[in-house]
């Protein structure tokens, strides 16, 4: 990689954009490009792994949380190569058990996430994974859940960040620290 390179670049040049999806001016950041490259797969776990040790002064955490569905994969994997134990924070009536929920506004009405009820508890310390953070609402309302039953959750890793959204930003606010491998601008 040359000094004029962005960190991650090689990782960026495998994640395939594809214009106009879900709808017209959106540009879709699809990671399954790169997921289906083992080598750049486990370059990105490690590189997760190395973000969360540099921002972390104590111990590892508790449990990696991942949002349904691309961030159970990366949640699922970092939690492998970490020795911590994975949350799965799954959207509406997914989960068999009794379960606590959150609803959060979506740009065209709302939508809920849910986590069984006795998946973690006070004090518990735990990192939010996803593959993505673009306007922030899914990660702000999966930390407002976590932290409704007493978790800690001071950070936050996303494979790709949309900074023009401004939800990494958002989640910032909210005193979650947050950390991207590959930064877009544009939506």
């Amino acid at each position: 990689m040359s000094k004029h390179e962005a960190p991650n670049a090689d990782l960026a040049e495998l994640i395939r954009t594809i214009p106009d999806h879900p709808k017209p001016g959106i540009m879709f950041r699809d990671i399954s490009t790169l997921m289906l490259d083992g080598g750049a797969f486990a370059a990105t776990i490690d590189r997760l792994a190395d973000a969360l040790a540099n921002g972390n002064e104590g111990d590892p955490p508790e449990l990696i949380a991942g949002i349904e569905a691309r961030g159970f994969v990366f949640a699922s994997a970092l939690a492998y190569r970490l020795g911590c134990g994975v949350l799965m924070l799954r959207k509406r009536g997914k989960l068999p058990g009794p379960r606590v929920s959150v609803e959060y506004a979506l740009e065209y009405g709302t939508d809920m996430l849910e986590m069984h009820d006795d998946a973690c508890g006070p004090g518990a310390s735990i990192v939010l994974v996803d593959d993505l953070i673009a306007t922030g609402g899914t990660a702000l309302a999966a930390v407002e859940l976590l932290t409704s039953r007493g978790a800690h959750v001071e950070q936050a890793l996303f494979v790709i960040d949309l900074p023009d959204l401004g939800g990494a930003d958002r989640l910032r606010e909210a005193g979650v620290s947050t950390h991207a491998l590959i930064a877009f601008d544009g939506d």
